[in-house]
């Protein structure tokens, strides 16, 4: 079959393309941005790529199947032309996964607000180091896996991060419904994407429509020590495990205790001592995503076997080869460490919500407690940009010593009404006893990080879910060149 990929760059369009590659088929993709890595990797794998979207290049090459990305909209020529003839069927990206990618195979499925790239990437690392051979497919760049995707065997598990946004501008629904789990894993549940749900009742009825369709010998995992995930409605038809800090959970974190070297903690399995961790990876969330992914590693080793856990005896940790995860160190830009000397480090983190920047700069504040935290942070997501998190910004950034905002993206298609305040946010962050700063555009914020003295041992850290126009890059480059 030719498959053809329209905005082929993005970084689960572009490894869906490899793994169609690997499984025989013919793939060319076009896109707007065509530029390195994901350039380079697709090249690499084999993949035709076409610059911009002409609707002759689509055609010359025949497909016999056409892939259409979320970030893909009416207006772009070759869905026009879609639309208009008829004479090409097209799909979203998570219907192509669902059919395609996971087809028959029993699937791990990660869904939650925050954590499911670090997770989905542990949970495929614990199935390798298992011997399991599985599928998998990480929104990320996976620091401990040969790559951010994976065909795996025919009949192996397949392990994806289970996303509540919109499939495509044709499929309003959230993108988990396409994957089937056999194992679900919610680690948490908050409000977010205001640009397509209302409100937290709004984005948890998807998470509810998801938990309907987990078979009844599948399995859901819950973050036990999670508000809104308790007040989703039960799933009486599975078994449903808790996993959290609390001695009610199923699965418990024990003992934690973190370092600039790392962290360590225990997991008890009702009751009894079954794994004693020490990493490399930091944060109370990070233990989480950990305890998770070891759990769906080993119950899914015990798939076939799963009317065992009616036993309340039964410990599905004595049936399987469980994880070593100490020499794990996560995915690309979480807790990034970019330049460490005596004088200053810097650090690139993916958090663009309140409550992972809050947990973030904790971390941080745990392992190097004698540094000034700088954080930088670029509000960029769909709701980063509104005035929906604004006081819950201002409590997390005011945890650094001192706050530094970049400029709102594109803050000209936001209402003024409905647009974040950076200079007010400034002020309340003052008010706290905190020092800020509030930039209209990123250079400005460059210039000022650039001819900072950091006469104490300073500590910055950027929070962005994109590139901070490059900002972080040079930033960095210009203290290692000092080196």
């Amino acid at each position: 079959m030719r498959v053809f990929f329209i905005g082929v760059c993005g970084t689960a369009m572009g490894n869906a393309a490899v793994l169609l590659k690997k499984m025989g088929h013919e793939v060319a993709g076009s896109d707007n941005g065509v530029y390195p890595p994901m350039s380079d990797v697709l090249k690499s794998a084999g993949v035709d790529l076409f610059e911009g979207y002409a609707e002759n290049e689509m055609l010359n090459w025949q497909p016999d199947r056409v892939v259409v990305g979320n970030a893909v909209s009416r207006g772009n020529s070759q869905v026009e032309y879609l639309l208009r003839s008829r004479k090409i069927p097209f799909v979203s990206l998570p219907q192509l996964i669902g059919e395609d990618l996971i087809a028959n195979r029993p699937a791990v499925v990660v869904a939650g607000t925050h954590g499911k790239t670090t997770t989905t990437s542990l949970t495929s690392f614990a199935l390798a180091q298992a011997g399991v051979t599985p599928g998998y497919l990480i929104g990320g760049v996976p620091l401990d896996l040969p790559s951010g995707n994976e065909l795996g065997t025919d009949s192996s598990p397949f392990v994806i991060e289970g996303d509540e946004y919109d499939s495509a501008f044709f499929d309003k629904r959230s993108k988990f419904i396409h994957y089937r789990p056999k194992i679900l894993i919610l680690n948490n549940l908050e409000f977010d994407h205001g640009d397509i749900f209302r409100d937290l009742l709004d984005i948890s009825r998807s998470f509810s429509h998801l938990l309907r369709i987990v078979p009844s010998d599948g399995y859901v995992l819950i973050n036990g020590d999670d508000p809104n995930l308790k007040e989703l409605s039960d799933a009486p038809w599975t078994s449903t495990i808790n996993v959290g800090l609390s001695e009610g959970n199923g699965l418990q974190i024990t003992e934690f205790s973190e370092d600039s070297k790392g962290s360590r903690f225990g997991l008890v399995w009702k009751g009894n001592k079954v794994m004693q961790i020490d990493w490399q990876m930091h944060g109370l969330f990070n233990a989480r995503n950990l305890a998770m992914a070891t759990l769906a590693s080993v119950l899914m080793q015990n798939i076939e076997s799963g009317e065992r856990m009616n036993n309340p005896d039964f410990n599905p940790f004595a049936f399987a080869t469980l994880p070593d995860f100490s020499s794990c160190t996560g995915v690309k830009r979480r807790q990034e460490i970019l330049h460490e000397s005596e004088k200053l480090i810097i650090l690139s983190d993916f958090a663009h919500h309140p409550t992972a920047i809050t947990g973030a700069i904790e971390s941080l504040r745990a392992r190097w407690p004698d540094r000034e935290i700088i954080a930088c942070f670029e509000p960029r997501s769909n709701t980063a940009v509104t005035n929906i998190f604004e006081s819950r910004f201002v409590e997390a950034l005011a945890l650094a010593d001192v706050a530094l905002l970049g400029a709102i993206y594109r803050a000209e298609k936001i209402p003024p009404e409905n647009r974040i305040d950076p200079q007010n946010m400034i002020i309340r962050i003052n008010e706290l006893g905190k020092k800020g700063h509030a930039f209209e555009s990123n250079q400005n914020l460059e210039r000022f990080l650039m001819s900072s003295e950091f006469s104490n041992p300073s500590l910055v850290v950027f929070f962005s879910n994109g590139s901070f126009d490059g900002v972080i890059d040079r930033f960095t480059d210009s203290f290692e060149r000092r080196k």
